[in-house]
C-alpha cells in the first residue's frame, strides 16, 4: 500500500509538473519575448483579422497570386498531407491536373516548367509560402486582370523581390516569399 501511495504522490507531482507548471512557464516567456508569434502571428486589416502569416490560405481570384496546393484544403485542425508516394497514380494525376490548371490560370505556354511547390501540397497542408520563380509566372496574369501599366508591373516584380525571404540561417530551405503579405502588397499597388 505504501508503495502505491508513494507512485501516486509521484504520478500527482509529475502532472502538475509538466501539464500546468512547465506549459503556464513556457507561455508566460514567449508572450513577453515573442508576443506576436506565440499568438499566432496573426495580420489585421484595420481591425479585421485576415489571416495569419505562418498559414497558408487559398487565393482563387485572378487578381492574387496563388498559394500553394493544399491537401487539406488549408484547414489547420487536421494539418497534414495526402501522404501519396512517388509511384501512386492519384499523385499522378492530381500533380497533371494541378500543372494544366495553373498553365491555364496564368495563360503561360505549355512547355512553361512549372516550380515544383505549386504542384505538390506541403507535408502540412498549410505552407503560406512560394518561390520567387512561381510568383513571376502569375505577374502577367495579375497586371491584366488589375489593368496595371508598365510602372506598376515594374512596382510588382519590386514587391516580389523586396519580400523574397532569404533561406533560414543561409542554408536551410529555399528562397521563398509569404503569398499573404505579398498579396496586402499588390493591394497597396495604385
Amino acid at each position: 500500500m505504501k508503495t502505491i501511495i508513494i507512485s501516486f504522490k509521484i504520478f500527482l507531482f509529475l502532472t502538475i509538473l509538466t501539464g500546468i507548471v512547465y506549459p503556464l512557464f513556457i507561455t508566460g516567456i514567449t508572450q513577453i519575448l515573442f508576443p506576436a508569434e506565440a499568438n499566432g502571428s496573426l495580420l489585421f486589416k484595420d481591425t479585421r483579422l485576415i489571416g495569419s502569416n505562418l498559414i497558408g490560405q487559398q487565393f482563387d481570384s485572378a487578381i492574387y497570386f496563388s498559394s500553394r496546393p493544399s491537401a487539406i484544403s488549408y484547414n489547420p485542425l487536421p494539418s497534414g498531407g495526402s501522404n501519396f508516394g512517388p509511384t501512386n497514380a492519384k499523385l499522378d494525376s492530381l500533380v497533371t491536373e494541378r500543372k494544366k490548371q495553373f498553365i491555364i490560370f496564368n495563360e503561360l505556354d505549355s512547355l512553361t516548367i512549372i516550380p515544383s511547390e505549386m504542384l505538390f501540397a506541403s507535408a502540412s497542408g498549410l505552407d503560406p509560402h512560394i518561390s520567387p520563380e512561381a510568383a513571376l509566372l502569375q505577374v502577367d496574369r495579375i497586371i491584366k486582370a488589375r489593368n496595371f501599366n508598365k510602372n506598376q508591373k515594374q512596382e510588382l516584380i519590386q514587391c516580389i523581390n523586396n519580400l523574397a525571404e532569404v533561406p533560414q540561417f543561409l542554408w536551410l530551405g529555399e528562397e521563398r516569399i509569404n503569398v499573404l503579405l505579398l498579396n496586402l502588397e499588390t493591394d497597396k499597388i495604385k
